[in-house]
């Protein structure tokens, strides 16, 4: 039986003056899952989350949360979901616990605050003002305000922009911590290692168009079929045997190194029984596989990054 949906979003549209930010998205976010946002800066992800939380007003299309209408049921959703926005700013000097204080204070039901410091590794950190925090620990800071009041939907924008990939795989630990709960994520970025990491779909917008959504291997596999094996072993003239095998488009020898190009994913498993057969040596192996940035180069004809 498939998860109920938690979101559901029809034809949304904002504008800013002459400036269309989001047109005709549509899209729904399953119970359970991690959802992502995925596109460039400036695509309207932070714009699609903020009239869905029901921070920003749409201009049109209909947006269900939970049963609830974000427009008219604003205060009835505000004590279930919890939303991280990516232009959040604290004062510099409020500390901490003085921080989680605040927030808990804003709702009628709100989980131990000491708690989910220890579990977010803030508890050394608890009298420490905000503005001596790394980016890493406010962004733990952050994610603790917007589960204080254990919320079912937890909306998280750009959380790890600017963060060094030590502090960024934490936050990421973080996150799959959220789901494992039982609490539904949508979050929104911009780069696409992280998207693979951990969303179960994703939904990529460009220019404020949704063109694609599904599970990303499933997007990977739709758009880019292509596979590529690269070993290296001490035997010759075997670029004709391993053309035979299904899938394969071409086989060359580079030195001792083979590279196999082909499409569909029996190219990698046959590569493998080949090697088998043959009781090859190989003193080197790796696949090559597209990405969802290689998925977003495809569908749009520019880099995520440009």
């Amino acid at each position: 039986m498939p998860a109920p949906r938690v979101i559901e979003v029809s034809h949304l549209r904002k504008a800013y003056g002459a400036t269309v930010a989001v047109e005709e998205v549509s899209f729904d976010v399953l119970e359970g899952e991690i959802f992502g946002m995925i596109g460039p800066n400036g695509a309207g992800k932070t714009t699609t989350m903020e009239c869905v939380a029901g921070i920003r007003h749409a201009d049109g299309g209909a947006v269900s949360i939970l049963g609830l209408d974000p427009r008219k049921d604003i205060y009835a959703l505000q004590s279930r979901i919890g939303v991280q926005l990516q232009q959040a700013q604290l004062q510099k000097r409020i500390r901490v616990w003085e921080a989680v204080d605040l927030w808990s204070s804003l709702y009628p039901r709100t989980v131990d605050a000491r708690t989910l410091l220890d579990q977010l590794g803030l508890t050394e950190k608890r009298n420490a003002t905000f503005m001596s925090l790394s980016g890493g620990q406010k962004q733990r800071l952050y994610v603790a305000l917007a589960l204080i009041n254990d919320p079912e939907v937890v909306f998280l924008d750009e959380l790890t922009t600017g963060l060094d990939p030590q502090a960024r795989r934490a936050i990421w630990e973080l996150v799959n911590g959220i789901r494992n709960r039982g609490k539904t994520v949508f979050l929104t970025t911009h780069l696409m290692e992280e998207a693979e990491r951990l969303c179960d779909r994703v939904a990529i917008v460009e220019h404020g168009r949704l063109i694609e959504l599904g599970a990303p291997a499933d997007l990977v596999r739709k758009h880019c079929p292509e596979r590529g094996v690269v070993f290296a072993c001490d035997r010759a003239e075997l670029a004709p045997g391993l053309e035979r095998i299904a899938g394969v488009e071409s086989a060359r020898a580079d030195g001792a190194t083979y590279v196999v190009e082909g499409r569909g994913d029996e190219v990698v498993t046959g590569v493998i029984r080949f090697i088998a057969e043959q009781a090859l040596t190989v003193t080197d192996f790796r696949t090559v596989i597209p990405t969802l940035e290689d998925v977003f180069l495809k569908l749009t004809g520019h880099s995520i990054r440009d």
